[in-house]
């Protein structure tokens, strides 16, 4: 019983690390689209600008600790850009 605890607590720390480094993995494909030419060309300016804002509130989660935000928000631009990963 106390091993597949320690597992499972072990397993749950690392699953949440692993989560967390996915946030600077996907800041740098949104930056990779939007530096380059890249967006497909039926993204319009205001949504365009919506993605811009949701990379920047998903990086400034990242840094404060919420992952699963951060996640979210960098998902949701990924997608608004049409972004496969």
């Amino acid at each position: 019983m106390k091993t597949q605890l320690a597992v499972l607590l072990f397993t749950l720390v690392f699953a949440g690390s692993a989560w967390a480094h996915s946030c600077p993995r996907l800041m740098a494909e949104i930056d990779a689209v939007l530096e380059g030419d890249h967006v497909e060309s039926h993204v319009e300016a205001d949504v365009l600008e919506q993605a811009k804002q949701l990379r920047a509130d998903g990086e400034r989660y990242h840094e404060q600790g919420d992952h699963d935000r951060s996640m979210e928000a960098l998902e949701q631009a990924m997608e608004l850009l049409a972004v496969d990963h």
